[in-house]
């Protein structure tokens, strides 16, 4: 019979619908059962591309042994990250404190009170690898609560107050010392691999908010140390196994420092993410081998992780027939038969580094070991020669690849990752005039828009089949009007600038804390947990509160806002202590405090109608200018009240497109189009 969880949504959920352990979702049923019956709680969390969750659910939850023994003693219940990164937060920081380390699957121990008492991350069923066994764990538990409950109790409450402290930062110091991003650059020089790229030894992730920081300031620095740091980084991802050389997007991280061997699990948020990076970095170098990465992982986006009615599902696992990363390898064997050609064969089992060895468990991960032009020059042919001839190649082993049974995917909604590839989609469509792309952004904008907010107009956090919950998150409001801000700016339609304004001031009014700056985490009508968390730190998405400050900046000087402005400095000064001590783990903070601080244009484009300026505008939006914020005027258009005060007074200069630039709060003299990108 299955078990509680076969109500839920969550596909993650439904995988242990049909375990043994009774389990529960974290719901009222599951936490007055627990008070009723005081017994201890057991939470465990992970997520669907878990690999490590799947092993311990194999080995622990599919034990009725260990089953019988959780539903005697404990209430279990079973909770999706993705879905309740609320709890992951709060019970996340109780394992660190407790152990020192974290990650998933995160199993924790609460007292009916929900305070925690004990907690790690995977166990194996029975002692073994120098660890514990679950089966151990769990009697050391029980017994604790059954004999020594009030030194369980001290310590919950001990916990609970450290988390308390933890989850309002510290409000010591609002003051941040000058040199904030220059520091921070300096320790990425720091655990910069100038031979790989990447920071910092395996596993390597991607540290995307680090990028999108290093290629600021070389806008404002013009260092030459910084920009070899974004593109050696760039390209190396680009080559490795990391990247999927053959459907497009990026794997989750690599597990050695060479980007060779990926965890193969594919994240919205991850390929969102690095698009942005991609885009940005060919808008600063025109590079095309940086717009083929773009154009591939969106389509890969389009292709296998959209859903019917728009929207961006959340992952694929790194898994499939129970073997991690059996869809993504191959044989030399499978190479030779596939392409027939045993020239084309060779050259590509020589450029994508098949191997009969293999480097992966015998078997190949695709990835480039040295640029196509080099191994175009070792064969005595041209560049685009062999990149003809080997994307030939790939679209034969592509079209073999998706006759193999897929990893699992999870294909629930969540309002911030959608807003985050929504963003990507609109910045990508305008760098590279893909209709296609703006097309997918706005059908997706629009369907969280419509589709996942309730009856006041709050955004509710996850879908999937046809159901919106869960109250949303500070993540989802400032992803989402960063999102949408960043389709006005593809597409200079002013609704897109209306809901962004919208969506922030929903934040402003539920999640600001008025007292000490910044926002939580959660609203102030969100269920009440044992703490109420702000977040400042980058993980692997952006800190909602940096983005709330980005967000609050560039509507602050497109629109004039002192208000916004404000609020964005107060979001900044809430972190003052962590941009002291530890300015590299708050990237995105510095990239909205650089965006406030460093000097900006604000342009008016003044047309008389739109295909008059469509040059002028692809110009623009191929440009980086992470500094500059344009408005299009064209004339019979009504803008709004909002953008009035920006557009006042300027109009096209003999009936052609002129350019109005205001910088440090004076406007120069209006331009024509042409003379405005000669500069």
């Amino acid at each position: 019979m299955p078990n509680r969880l076969a109500h839920e949504t969550s596909p993650y959920l439904l995988q242990h619908a049909n375990n043994p352990v009774d389990w529960y979702p974290w719901d009222k049923e599951a936490l007055e059962k627990s008070k009723q019956e005081e017994k201890p709680i057991f939470l465990s969390i992970g997520y669907s591309a878990c690999h490590w969750c799947h092993v311990m659910e194999h080995e622990s939850f599919e034990s009725q042994a260990i089953a019988d023994y959780l539903n005697e003693h404990f209430v279990s219940i079973k909770v999706d990250r993705e879905e309740r990164p609320d709890l992951d937060q709060i019970y996340m920081n109780a394992v660190q404190l407790l152990t020192g380390h974290g990650g998933w699957p995160m199993s924790v121990f609460l007292t009916p009170e929900l305070m925690p008492f004990f907690g790690g991350t995977y166990w194996p069923p029975t002692a073994g690898r120098g660890m514990p066994g679950f089966d151990q764990v769990l009697r050391a538990v029980v017994d604790a609560w059954e004999n020594r409950r009030e030194v369980a109790l001290q310590q919950s409450r001990l916990l609970t107050e450290r988390l308390q402290r933890i989850g309002l930062g510290s409000a010591e110091s609002t003051e941040i010392p000058p040199g904030r991003v220059s520091m921070a650059v300096r320790q990425m020089e720091e655990s910069f691999d100038p031979k790989h790229g990447g920071f910092g030894s395996a596993p390597k992730f991607p540290h995307t908010m680090n990028i999108d920081l290093l290629m600021r300031h070389f806008i404002d620095t013009r260092n030459e140390k910084l920009l070899p740091m974004v593109t050696t980084t760039l390209d190396k991802m680009a080559m490795g196994g990391i990247y999927d050389h053959l459907g497009g997007g990026f794997a989750r991280y690599s597990v050695d420092e060479y980007w060779l061997v990926p965890h193969f699990e594919k994240m919205l948020y991850d390929n969102a993410l690095l698009i942005s990076n991609y885009v940005d970095a060919y808008r600063l170098t025109k590079n095309e081998n940086y717009a083929r990465v773009v154009k591939e992982s969106c389509d890969y986006v389009l292709r296998d992780m959209t859903d019917q009615q728009g929207g961006f599902h959340s992952t694929e696992d790194a898994d499939s027939e129970g073997e991690e990363g059996k869809f993504y390898v191959w044989t030399p064997a499978e190479v030779d038969q596939l392409l027939g050609d045993p020239l084309v064969a060779q050259r590509f089992r020589q450029v994508y580094d098949i191997t009969e060895s293999g480097n992966f468990e015998g078997h190949n991960i695709p990835r480039l070991k040295k640029p196509i032009a080099q191994y175009a020059q070792d064969f005595g042919t041209t560049e685009q020669e062999l990149r003809d001839e080997m994307n030939r190649a790939r679209e034969v082993l592509f079209n073999v690849r998706c006759q193999r049974i897929r990893p699992g995917k999870d294909d629930k909604i969540l309002a911030s990752w959608n807003g985050l590839m929504i963003e990507a989609f609109a910045k990508a469509g305008a760098t590279f005039n893909e209709a296609a792309y703006i097309a997918a952004a706005k059908r997706a904008a629009r369907f969280v828009l419509e589709q996942m907010t309730d009856d006041t107009d709050r955004l509710l956090h996850a879908y999937r089949h046809g159901q919106a919950k869960l109250p949303a998150y500070l993540d989802d409001y400032t992803y989402v009007a960063s999102a949408m801000f960043a389709l006005y700016e593809a597409t200079f339609e002013t609704e897109w600038l209306k809901h962004s304004q919208k969506l922030i001031d929903i934040a402003i009014e539920h999640f600001y804390d008025t007292e000490s700056g910044g926002f939580f985490y959660t609203a102030d009508d969100h269920e009440q947990l044992i703490a109420r968390n702000k977040d400042f730190y980058d993980h692997s998405v952006p800190s909602g509160n940096g983005v709330a400050a980005l967000v609050l900046a560039k509507l602050g000087k497109l629109l004039g806002s002192e208000k916004y402005l404000q609020l964005a400095e107060e979001t900044i000064s809430a972190a003052a202590e962590i941009l002291q001590k530890h300015p590299i783990a708050a990237g995105q903070l510095l990239v909205a405090y650089d965006y406030l601080h460093q000097p900006g244009s604000e342009v008016v484009i003044a047309a008389t109608d739109r295909p008059s300026c469509d040059e002028l505008v692809h110009a623009i939006h191929k440009q980086y200018q992470p500094n500059t914020l344009f408005v299009l005027a064209i004339d019979g258009e009504h803008l709004g009240a909002n953008l009035q005060p920006m557009i006042s007074g300027k109009s096209p200069l003999n009936g052609q497109p002129t350019v109005y630039v205001c910088e440090n709060f004076q406007c120069n003299a209006p331009v024509s189009a042409a003379d405005y990108l000669a500069t």
